[in-house]
């Protein structure tokens, strides 16, 4: 089969082609045959450190890339309970570790992976995976109905489905991104637009129950200005929290965490649900060929993203 290696730490330029065996399968895992896959920043970041690609992947070199997936059940493992041959199904496999998903076959356990719905194409599968799933599990359990929501960079990856995952759970968002994705801002179904470029934020806002960080800690620690008591911060810009953002928000009794989404097949199914009655809507910005991955990096590495990236077979 196809697959995309990583021979070294690096650029693109260290992207190759290449023909490597068809991944067998455990028990407890199914063979998909991918029809289409997404990238993400964490792809695009972690190429270039040997030490990351070590920690969060694999040591092995050379190093397939990818966790996100979407495509057509070829083979079963003896356990499996869920799905059957001819299914279509999409997921994050793997996260944090080693997903494998830059390939034309890949294995993923069962656990981990949804069923798409009729109305969903695999290339808008594909997308709704790890960014997805990072705005679900952040907001999940902390977002209620008429709280109201600040999502910092509401127009990239995470940020769009994170608007309308919490429009979903019921609540007032406020997103932030340049003007000219205002009215894509507002298309998604958030109640309020801040250009970051010309409006302070912290200066704009109050009464903040939920703050999706994806920025950093200046944008966190700026964010804790406009919140309520008893407010939650979740970052995904940071591996954890430093002491003076906790001793800052110690005094307003707000909960401040950084997270680190996980492959979940539960998480996935909700989503599919999502899909399927089309309160979520994935904007795909660019789709590429497979074997133009090279490209896709380049593309993601811009910062000009809208939404996501996609390729297909």
């Amino acid at each position: 089969m196809k697959s995309i290696v990583l021979e070294k730490a690096g650029s693109a330029d260290n992207l190759k082609l290449v023909d490597i065996a068809k991944p067998s399968i455990a028990d407890n895992e199914v063979l998909i045959e991918s029809k289409a896959i997404s990238v993400n920043p964490v792809d695009a970041k972690i190429k270039y450190s040997d030490e990351g690609l070590s920690g969060l992947i694999s040591p092995e070199r050379p190093i397939t890339l990818g966790w996100d997936v979407a495509g057509t059940v070829v083979a079963v493992g003896s356990k499996v309970s869920k799905f059957t041959v001819g299914d279509n199904v999409f997921g994050m496999v793997n996260f944090p570790g080693h997903g494998k998903t830059y390939a034309e076959f890949v294995a993923a356990p069962e656990a981990q992976l949804a069923t798409i719905p009729e109305n969903a194409t695999f290339t808008d599968a594909a997308v709704t995976t790890l960014a997805a799933l990072t705005a679900l599990q952040a907001m999940k359990n902390k977002v209620k109905t008429d709280d109201r929501v600040l999502i910092h960079a509401g127009s990239g990856g995470v940020g769009h489905f994170a608007i309308q995952i919490a429009k979903k759970l019921g609540a007032y968002v406020v997103a932030t991104s340049s003007e000219k994705n205002r009215d894509f801002i507002l298309s998604l179904g958030a109640d309020e637009h801040i250009d970051y470029r010309s409006q302070d934020f912290e200066n704009v806002l109050t009464d903040i129950d939920f703050v999706f960080d994806t920025q950093g800690e200046e944008v966190a620690a700026k964010s804790l200005k406009v919140m309520r008591t008893n407010g939650n911060l979740v970052s995904i810009a940071m591996m954890e929290i430093p002491e003076i953002l906790q001793q800052q928000a110690a005094p307003l009794n707000v909960n401040v965490e950084a997270m680190l989404v996980a492959s979940n097949g539960d998480d996935m199914a909700f989503l599919a649900g999502l899909l399927s009655e089309g309160s979520l809507k994935p904007h795909v910005s660019s789709v590429f060929n497979f074997s133009d991955m090279a490209k896709a990096h380049a593309a993601l590495e811009s910062g000009r993203t809208v939404g996501k990236i996609a390729l297909t077979f």
